[in-house]
């Protein structure tokens, strides 16, 4: 298994000791995608100055297809049976996603076309991509969830797999009433059953707003989110 972070902090390599994890970044997957195609004088010339990185994102969708590019690779190469991708958050998802589509009809021949051409094929074969999305048990997440299911769906069509709640507080309601009135443990009680209660509706609007299955990580109570807290969730989530 290999689990790829983009662009982000290399938190995934604590978080999961035992697993390999690689970073693919814009800059460093275009350079990659140059040498490949015999310009690797052109990348190093591009790296040295850092004109790369104003090149991979200046162009809307390169940067996006290079990424979704070099994954494909990985996905091809054989080397592991699951290809695990951290991927951006709900507004630039769908337009990751979709810059395939976009370059494709945009670009009518060449090297970046037929790289296009390539991952939208992987994208829309269940055997090979399948999305998961993850959200929390809140209003604003749950209809950020719902929008991005359907505008995956419907503009890029990709598989959706049941999707992850995440931090949800489980557990029958506290007994508030057995407090003082007023009192702090009072009112923490009734904070909790609060919460409870709200998570427990959430997820009952987003079952009825999308048809799929959920994957309940519970609330893991800490500051800091580290391998133990890790090992946890992988040892209570829960599907319904």
């Amino acid at each position: 298994m290999l689990v790829v972070e983009l662009d982000g902090k290399p938190t995934l390599d604590q978080l999961l000791p035992d697993v390999e994890v690689q970073h693919i970044s814009a800059s460093a997957a275009l350079g990659e995608y140059l040498d490949t195609h015999g310009l690797s004088r052109v990348a190093k010339r591009l790296a040295t100055s850092g004109i790369i990185d104003v090149v991979a994102t200046a162009s809307p969708g390169i940067d996006d297809i290079v990424v979704l590019g070099k994954i494909k690779q990985l996905e091809r190469g054989g080397l592991y049976d699951l290809v695990l991708v951290d991927g951006p958050a709900a507004g630039h998802a769908i337009t990751f996603l979709l810059s395939a589509k976009s370059l494709l009809a945009t670009v009518r021949g060449g090297p970046i076309r037929t790289q296009a051409s390539e991952v939208a094929e992987m994208l829309a074969d269940p055997t090979r991509c399948q999305v998961v999305l993850v959200t929390l048990p809140e209003t604003t997440p749950v209809n950020e969830a719902v929008e991005t299911a359907y505008a995956l769906e419907e503009r890029i069509g990709v598989h959706l797999t049941p999707v992850v709640v995440n931090a949800v507080d489980v557990g029958a309601l506290l007994p508030a009433e057995a407090a003082p009135e007023g009192s702090p443990m009072r009112a923490a009680a009734e904070f909790r059953n609060a919460r409870r209660g709200m998570h427990a509706a959430e997820r009952e609007r987003l079952a009825g707003l999308l048809a799929l299955p959920q994957l309940v990580l519970p609330l893991v109570a800490g500051s800091v989110l580290g391998a133990a807290a890790v090992d946890t969730l992988a040892a209570g989530w829960d599907c319904e």
